[in-house]
């Protein structure tokens, strides 16, 4: 799994004109899915970014979690396109990204559990569907994580 977490002041998906989700501050991540991942991946992912000092502190330093900014929210979008290979010639290929019938319940497993770390519902996109993402990044901060180079 990829993700990149981008510190925001706020984030919203709009899905055919449609408000789908929104949040304040906190952060907004993309999540692309192979099929080598696993409930392992998962689970360290939710983990991580969860702990991740990327917020404020009083200091005006980088040295809290998510957990401890208050009213803070996560906005969750599938992004196939993470997983893309540029080696070979100008058009990537997504030949490393799930399949929907693969990726779709790994989805729905990520959300569920980020949403137990969190303490909150996370909030998300729609897989699949053709959306706007808005962000003010802040910072700005950009955080990408590959849960397969973890060790």
């Amino acid at each position: 799994m990829r993700i990149v977490i981008q510190r925001c002041r706020r984030a919203s998906v709009t899905i055919e004109g449609q408000l789908c989700s929104q949040i304040g501050q906190g952060m907004m991540i993309l999540l692309g899915i192979e099929d080598a991942d696993t409930d392992e991946d998962i689970d360290w992912l939710c983990r991580k970014i969860v702990a991740l000092r990327i917020f404020d502190d009083a200091d005006g330093v980088m040295n809290l979690p998510i957990t401890e900014v208050a009213d803070s929210g996560i906005l969750l979008v599938s992004q196939f396109t993470l997983m893309a290979s540029t080696k070979k010639g100008n058009r990537p290929s997504y030949i490393h990204a799930s399949k929907p019938e693969v990726a779709i319940p790994m989805y729905e497993k990520f959300i569920k559990r980020l949403s137990q770390e969190f303490g909150k519902e996370v909030q998300t996109g729609q897989f699949g569907a053709n959306m706007q993402v808005e962000l003010v990044n802040d910072g700005p901060v950009t955080i990408l994580i590959d849960s397969q180079n973890r060790k």
